[in-house]
């Protein structure tokens, strides 16, 4: 409890330093609401002009009406709301985490149904981002992504397999960290890669390789990696991943597609909708497991911290040393420390035997967020040069 106090305290400076002005559009801070046609275009793969784009739109327009009438005004109040409230994401996570511990029955309405659907929804909200064009610009730029998709579903789970042995954890515990590192980029990471003054276009493309590489991927070495520790229903996990990521995703391209001026209506509030979507499944999940992870103490919290840290900060020495921008090397990172740790609690809870393998997937959706807010806000101090941007 400690750790959630202190982290808490530690966060509330982030959202205050970092919240956009209220004129700052929502579109630019998270995946839910970035628009594909203004960040995915093959120029946007610059952070330079992704963050100028951002910035000119946060200027007022000589050309707005003096007068605003009441509906204007609003919407500009909700504006500035949301974009507060989407900054201040991982404080929330912290909070409804100590809420889970402390009251774990307060949560008990949140049941399997409403968590899937939970999840469905994060899912929708990237896919209404999304045009088939968007998988050409991987085409045409793809070795960033094909290294950080490689770092996800290689040394993720083998570095989950190797902690969870070092730190001579329970079979069932192992288990659940090597699912953690075998599932998809988590939805935040956007947000912490427009903190982190990285690539946003990118991070983007990069989510959404994993997300899409996830139904095959998690499976595949959930059976390799545990089929001889406990009982693991790849098959289930397959049909999972395809309802809850796949599904959503595809419904969101084609709604984009085809009905633009529905989409465009309902992006700006899809980032309330993200924010408490996400609250929700986090504190579900930990309160569903509250006792076993307030009794396993740090003996646990240690292995998925330094899953998370040592994912990061490999993610970024390793592209670094290979020649990759700073900005690239920052998303990188960001990507690859940051887990949809949400989603392996629900494979846990739906095809795992053991009721203990899902423990270390409700520590990690908090260890993932404070670990992506953390890298953010030390590279957002760190200015960019010019020669380190993606040109």
């Amino acid at each position: 409890m400690k750790i959630i106090q202190f982290s808490s305290l530690a966060l509330l400076p982030l959202g205050h330093a970092f919240s956009p002005s209220a004129r700052a559009p929502i579109n630019v801070l998270s995946r839910t609401v970035v628009s594909s046609r203004a960040v995915l275009a093959p120029e946007s793969f610059s952070r330079k002009r992704t963050v100028a784009y951002s910035e000119a739109l946060a200027e007022p327009s000589a050309d707005e009406p003096e007068h605003k009438t009441l509906g204007q005004k609003i919407f500009d109040a909700y504006t500035t709301t949301a974009n507060v409230a989407t900054t201040l994401f991982p404080f929330w996570t912290v909070l409804f985490t100590g809420i889970a511990l402390k009251s774990p029955q307060s949560f008990a309405w949140f049941t399997t149904e409403y968590f899937t659907a939970g999840l469905a929804a994060l899912m929708l909200s990237m896919g209404i981002t999304l045009t088939p064009d968007d998988f050409v610009q991987v085409a045409k730029r793809p070795t960033p992504t094909i290294m950080q998709f490689i770092m996800c579903y290689a040394m993720m789970p083998i570095l989950a397999l190797v902690l969870g042995k070092m730190f001579n954890l329970d079979k069932a515990l192992i288990a659940g960290m090597v699912l953690v590192g075998s599932i998809n980029g988590g939805q935040a990471s956007n947000l912490c890669t427009y903190i982190a003054r990285g690539n946003v276009a990118l991070s983007v493309l990069m989510t959404t390789a994993t997300t899409i590489g996830a139904i095959f991927m998690t499976p595949l070495l959930c059976k390799g990696l545990l089929g001889a520790v406990v009982p693991v229903d790849a098959a289930g996990i397959a049909k999972s991943t395809i309802q809850v990521v796949l599904a959503p995703i595809a419904i969101g391209m084609t709604a984009n597609r085809f009905l633009p001026k529905l989409v465009q209506a309902i992006l700006p509030f899809a980032p309330v909708v993200g924010v408490v979507s996400t609250c929700l499944l986090v504190a579900s999940a930990v309160a569903q497991v509250s006792e076993p992870i307030l009794s396993a103490g740090l003996s646990l919290q240690f292995p998925l911290m330094l899953l998370h840290l040592v994912g990061g900060l490999v993610g970024y020495i390793l592209p670094k040393i290979t020649g990759f921008s700073e900005t690239t090397c920052r998303t990188i990172a960001i990507e690859t420390s940051m887990k949809s740790s949400a989603f392996g609690f629900l494979l846990a809870k739906l095809h795992f035997g053991d009721y203990a393998a899902r423990i270390p997937s409700a520590v990690s959706v908090v260890w993932m967020a404070l670990t992506g807010s953390l890298l953010a806000v030390v590279w957002r101090f760190i200015p960019v040069s010019d020669e380190e941007t993606d040109d």
